[in-house]
């Protein structure tokens, strides 16, 4: 039977969710991400609206960057607790057309709907479904590609961004991948991209048409993957066993600090977000692990084990302050600290309740429950620890790329 997959990718996702619950950003220029300081902001453009896209605004950007090519835009800082619960108000919405999903990020699934057909309609009336249910339940946009396989309907879904809907028919694989850059291929970065240009091979199709044997001569095991690609081959399944690898949050400070106090209370903070992450998501974590980033730009990293699986500040915060304390250096200058929990396990998982009789794990574990609470009511932001306070941590962290793969 020929599958039917479906790839969809929500538009714009964080500024999308931040228009929708603030009419007054609507159809303005808008960019999730650091404070841009009026052009002197440290960190990135975690991502942007339509509107700021037209500006040449994109996500990754340096918030500097972007406040050149658009000063006029709004800033606002990332709210990730807001969009986890949202995306998993899509993703409910997703699984009543399949059990077969795959969530690859926060705001991007594949589907097989192959055994869905029959009951729920083509791969183009499912995915219009779903479309309608997004829209109207969320009031949010989703592009959605359909092919028969997860290659192509990830390139499908990306081709008529915002409020898409591509639909590669079955044997059209080839005539549809031939006019498209070869930078669309899985694989090709920069380095793969001139190598072929060089040989004047510049869109799929001229890909498809070089013999298998030259393309591996040129570019090894690479080029038969490509190869197979540009014939639009993609065996792989829809993974349903796809979890989380980690959660974590960094902050870029708005000025180079040495002071180690001001480090400790952002590690304070990203482990507090850290771990309300978790408890929203229904995971703990065995593995703590912090990122340092110097002014130069030298970054590393330290981890730890745990014996016990965690989803509380009071317990990351000790293990990330230890560990920070063994990479700062005295005069030395900081750009950028992170936290970050791994090794995740599922409330139910094994492991994942061995501290809970203890009587100040209790303890923990009430106070957590009751900010989760006060935090759904009234926001990310109504409820912040007294240390924090009196300390300028240069506000908000935001989740890098990487740390939720």
């Amino acid at each position: 039977m020929t599958r039917t997959i479906l790839h969809i990718d929500m538009d714009a996702f964080y500024a999308a969710v931040e228009q929708r619950d603030n009419p007054e950003f609507r159809g303005r220029p808008l960019i999730v991400g650091a404070d841009p300081k009026g052009g002197k902001g440290r960190g990135v453009v975690s991502t942007c609206s339509y509107e700021a896209r037209s500006f040449g605004v994109h996500s990754a950007q340096p918030i500097s960057q972007a406040w050149r090519l658009c000063p006029h835009g709004i800033y606002v800082f990332p709210d990730m607790d807001k969009y986890a619960r949202v995306s998993g108000m899509i993703m409910r919405i997703l699984a009543d057309y399949t059990d077969m999903l795959e969530q690859i990020s926060i705001d991007e699934a594949f589907l097989d709907v192959t055994g869905s057909r029959r009951l729920a309609g083509t791969g183009k009336e499912i995915a219009e479904k779903i479309k309608k249910r997004i829209l109207g339940e969320l009031r949010l946009t989703a592009s959605v590609g359909v092919a028969t396989n997860k290659f192509i309907a990830k390139i499908a879904s990306d081709l008529k961004k915002p409020d898409g809907l591509v639909i590669v028919e079955p044997g059209g694989e080839k005539d549809f991948l031939a006019p498209l850059p070869i930078r669309r291929l899985w694989g090709v970065g920069p380095k793969t991209e001139q190598a072929l240009k060089k040989i004047g091979i510049q869109t799929i199709g001229q890909i498809a048409n070089v013999p298998l044997r030259d393309l591996e001569r040129i570019l090894g095991d690479t080029g038969s993957q490509l190869w197979r690609l540009s014939q639009g081959i993609d065996d792989r399944p829809v993974e349903t066993t796809w979890e989380r690898k980690s959660i974590g949050h960094e902050i870029t400070f708005e000025n180079d600090t040495a002071d180690f106090e001001t480090i400790r209370a952002a590690l304070l903070e990203l482990a507090e977000k850290t771990a309300r992450r978790m408890r929203l998501e229904k995971v703990r974590a065995r593995t703590v692990t912090v990122k340092f980033r110097e002014e130069d730009f030298s970054t590393f990293t330290r981890r730890k084990t745990l014996a016990e699986a965690v989803d509380t500040a009071e317990k990351i915060f000790p293990v990330a302050l230890d560990l920070m304390k063994g990479l700062f250096r005295k005069g030395v200058c900081v750009r950028l600290v992170g936290v970050a929990a791994s090794n995740l396990l599922t409330n139910s998982g094994n492991g994942a309740q061995l501290d809970l009789f203890r009587r100040d794990s209790q303890k923990e574990q009430k106070l957590s429950e009751a900010v989760d609470d006060i935090a759904r009511r009234f926001g990310d932001r109504s409820i912040t620890r007294a240390a924090l306070i009196p300390l300028n941590v240069h506000k908000k962290a935001k989740t890098p790329e990487g740390l939720n793969d």
